[in-house]
């Protein structure tokens, strides 16, 4: 009987195992067909801030309703591929992988903005393999479920764009005192410019390398227009 329960307990781990990852497939495909057609209500980063006695903001806006300027902003800063990726963007990806390698830091540009909106919907803040692996799997999903324009209007609207105020509707009237359905080239490039660190740059008044940043990116938005980068969101 002792040999028998030992043979049985590698296949009861298993099975554990397994069924563990078929509930996990099936439970994340389903969490991310039902974000496919729902706002986001809460992200993990989102009830960190709650946890630490903030008060969140956030507005969600359509993008149909968002100006095109943000959109466009958004991609010559973060991901000028986006249309044209199925969601990761190998040489940014290899780029950044020789430049950890000299131990110069980690260039921007690593992470795609189909990544980026995986990680800000479903996941923590933060680095680590599994959490990068998790992210590498909800970035198929959403790219496979979603779509680009989807996954853009997620981004705009659940990316940190100040302390404790989340999405671009909300960060506009923060900053801009009006809504973002109607931002001018430079307000969307400052926007842009926050995003990577918002709670450490300022957009009303930016100085330094952020107001440089934010003038490269409105620069940019014209490119991104006329070479038609932005043409997966029309």
């Amino acid at each position: 009987m002792a040999a028998l329960a030992s043979r049985s307990l590698p296949a009861r781990i298993w099975r554990f195992v397994w069924r563990a990852a078929l509930y996990f497939v099936l439970g994340s495909i389903l969490w991310v067909a039902i974000y496919r057609f729902l706002p986001p209500p809460i992200t993990f980063t989102m009830m960190g801030d709650v946890l630490g006695g903030r008060s969140v903001t956030k507005d969600w806006m359509p993008l149909s309703q968002i100006d095109r300027n943000m959109a466009r902003a958004a991609i010559a800063a973060e991901d000028a591929k986006f249309c044209t990726h199925n969601g990761f963007d190998r040489a940014a990806i290899e780029a950044a992988i020789k430049r950890n390698a000299r131990g110069k830091g980690v260039i921007r540009g690593g992470s795609t903005i189909s990544q980026q909106t995986a990680k800000n919907a479903f996941l923590w803040q933060g680095g680590g393999y599994v959490r990068k692996g998790l992210e590498a799997w909800f970035t198929v999903l959403i790219e496979t479920i979603w779509g680009k324009r989807r996954i853009m209007e997620v981004y705009l609207n659940i990316a940190e764009t100040g302390i404790a105020t989340y999405g671009v509707n909300e960060g506009s009237k923060r900053y801009f005192g009006h809504d973002a359905s109607r931002m001018s080239t430079t307000e969307a490039a400052r926007m842009a410019a926050v995003l990577p660190l918002p709670k450490k740059r300022e957009a009303t008044i930016p100085r330094g390398f952020t107001r440089r940043y934010g003038n490269s990116i409105a620069a940019r938005i014209g490119v991104v227009r006329n070479d038609g980068l932005d043409s997966c969101l029309r």
